[in-house]
């Protein structure tokens, strides 16, 4: 019993250190996000911005459901990157809209699987089909459907436009999205 109660207070402690640590890199992304605002976002490496920020800043976060409700009025840049911290694209969120610009170093082909297979016809279209299917219900208007719209240069993906995007949407894409140009850079790279 005293070998239990030991280990859980180890885990506990090791839980409190993990919370305290996932809060300041909150912090620190919430800085990062501002100081990428007040630049004036541009296309391009997100690690010549991000070494632009000051080095060392105590960063108080607030509970967790104030630093929620501040980041649905801001504006806020997200980044995404392979699990070897490779640059993939850049979200941006503005309100209830999404503009996904992908790497410059980096050539994402529309033909390139799973953009279409998976992230177009799986993710992007069911949720089209179900704001569609609350539309037919008089649930949603159809000005608060979900929307897309891939930019393209060619076959290159250039930017993918997201309108009425809530919470719940912007998780999943962004896990989606992610995991899609992961893939696709992946298959660029063979």
């Amino acid at each position: 019993m005293k070998a239990l109660v030991a280990f859980k207070e180890k885990l506990e402690k090791r839980l409190e250190l993990l919370d305290a640590e996932v809060k300041e890199t909150t912090g620190m992304l919430e800085m990062v996000n501002s100081i990428l605002l007040e630049k004036g976002f541009k296309r391009g490496d997100m690690n010549d911005a991000a070494a632009q920020a000051p080095k060392e800043q105590e960063v108080r976060v607030e509970e967790e459901g104030v630093a929620v409700s501040q980041a649905q009025e801001a504006e806020t840049v997200i980044p995404l990157r392979t699990a070897n911290e490779e640059p993939l694209a850049i979200i941006y969120v503005d309100k209830d809209e999404l503009h996904v610009l992908p790497d410059e170093n980096k050539r994402f082909s529309v033909k390139t699987p799973p953009f279409s297979q998976f992230l177009v016809e799986r993710i992007l279209a069911r949720m089209q089909e179900k704001d569609s299917e609350l539309v037919r219900m008089g649930q949603l208007t159809s000005e608060k459907m979900f929307a897309y719209n891939v930019v393209l240069e060619g076959d290159l993906i250039r930017e993918i436009l997201f309108k009425n995007v809530d919470e719940e949407r912007l998780r999943e894409l962004k896990s989606s999205i992610r995991w899609t140009f992961e893939k696709m850079y992946e298959k660029s790279k063979a």
